[in-house]
């Protein structure tokens, strides 16, 4: 296999047969040493952040797999930190997707004069351009379309599936007495099939999770998840 990129917190290896397998790491994003899954930053490493990632983005997968929602995934190696996925096409050089249910994170920095922390959010979606120079700036439908990064219908589908995945994990998290916050998404094109699918991973470090009001850190949410 060969390393075709490595990531903030995840190197890409291109398999023989075209597949792809991913090594999860134990960085996570933030800034100053705080966790943040909206940093475009290594914030801090923690050792089994990359075990208890792919068990929960393994978890989820599967259980999208049930439902059938497209996603890339194929299998996992929890001892080895990887996984084997599709090929897939990133949009540009990548969107990121935010589902939001309560304000917190960048929403609230930008909006804080709007709304206070924690107020309910409708399912709010939010595209970003991943961009670390340009602190990966929100996009509007009308300029993906216009940039040619995606179109309109394009648009829907990803909103469509964004909110979809979102509302399930809320779901089953809150089977454990937990409450999503936002939920942080990639989606691509699957190189064969040009079909849209979830990619990446679905973890503790992509989400902002909470319990009796208080914030769960990545590691304890894999713990109380599969408790």
């Amino acid at each position: 296999m060969n390393l075709t990129y490595q990531g903030k917190t995840k190197d890409v290896y291109k398999l023989d047969n075209g597949d792809v397998l991913l090594k999860f790491k134990d960085d996570v994003t933030g800034e100053n040493g705080v966790f943040d899954p909206g940093a475009n930053t290594v914030g801090l490493t923690i050792e089994g952040a990359g075990q208890a990632g792919l068990r929960m983005t393994t978890y989820f997968f599967q259980k999208l797999m049930e439902k059938e929602i497209p996603t890339h995934f194929i299998d996992s190696n929890i001892d080895e930190s990887t996984m084997t996925v599709k090929e897939a096409k990133v949009f540009g050089k990548g969107l990121e997707v935010i589902c939001r249910f309560k304000a917190v994170g960048s929403f609230l920095r930008r909006y804080g004069a709007y709304c206070e922390e924690g107020q309910p959010l409708d399912a709010f979606v939010e595209v970003t351009i991943k961009d670390d120079d340009r602190q990966d700036p929100p996009i509007s439908k009308q300029a993906l379309s216009m940039l040619s990064l995606l179109s309109e219908e394009e648009y829907e589908t990803l909103q469509t599936l964004t909110k979809q995945i979102s509302q399930f994990v809320k779901e089953d998290l809150a089977t454990k007495g937990l409450e999503l916050y936002d939920i942080k998404l990639e989606f691509g094109r699957d190189a064969k099939t040009n079909e849209i699918i979830l990619i990446d991973e679905i973890s503790g470090g992509n989400m902002r999770v909470y319990k009796n009001g208080q914030y769960i850190e990545p590691l304890a949410l894999e713990r109380l998840l599969f408790a």
